[in-house]
């Protein structure tokens, strides 16, 4: 078992958060099946409560179900515009939020709550360490696609219901997370939202005491 790693393996983990994004502008080029598959398998190796391995992947790939998402995003994106006014309403409607029309890769990521799998330990009295441990997933996955030089982004703004219903998952599948993946126009260290004045990053971390 390995206990411990050098300072160069440190150093290069800490520059692949740093420079992991969410990813909104990418090329249309291909990823190949062989890299893509390499990257999930980051899902096989995630934590996951009980060892429930809660999570479920669906490649969203014919041109009517990528239709059916994107229409999805951009109304609740025009919903999203109209709850904002003045100069952020201003600059929400600058904001590339989605890369969902160049992205070469679509992936929704759903938990399901019904798994036998893991019989239900460490879930009975925390059910939503069932979402938590897909999100691990995620970020693991994440990070994978990082290493080889993808991008990811997280579409969140979505109607989840609507978008079960047109992928026509189980009822007892919950959505997580709608994933762009692809090969990113640039690469920077920044978040975009950062840059262009949205919000900023947290000086240092917050921990209380008790």
């Amino acid at each position: 078992m390995q206990g411990s790693y050098g300072p160069d393996f440190r150093a290069e983990l800490w520059d692949l958060m740093r420079w992991r994004r969410d990813v909104r502008r990418f090329r249309t080029d291909p990823v190949e099946a062989a890299v893509l598959d390499r990257c999930l398998l980051a899902f096989s190796l995630a934590p996951s409560v009980g060892l429930s391995e809660p999570w479920r992947l669906v490649r969203v790939e014919s041109p009517a179900a990528r239709a059916a998402a994107i229409e999805n995003f951009e109304t609740a994106n025009a919903e999203a515009l109209a709850s904002y006014d003045g100069d952020r309403a201003r600059l929400y409607a600058g904001l590339k939020l989605a890369g969902l029309r160049e992205a070469p890769v679509h992936l929704a990521v759903f938990c399901d709550d019904a798994t036998p799998k893991g019989a239900g330990l460490g879930a009975a009295t925390m059910a939503e360490t069932r979402a938590y441990s897909v999100v691990g997933a995620i970020t693991q996955f994440w990070l994978a696609l990082r290493a080889e030089g993808l991008g990811l982004g997280w579409v969140s703004i979505l109607d989840p219901v609507r978008l079960c219903r047109d992928l026509q998952v189980p009822d007892t599948w919950r959505l997580i997370g709608y994933l762009c993946v692809g090969w990113p126009e640039d690469s920077t260290d920044c978040p975009e939202l950062e840059r262009l004045g949205w919000e900023a990053r947290a000086p240092a971390l917050k921990m209380e005491s008790r």
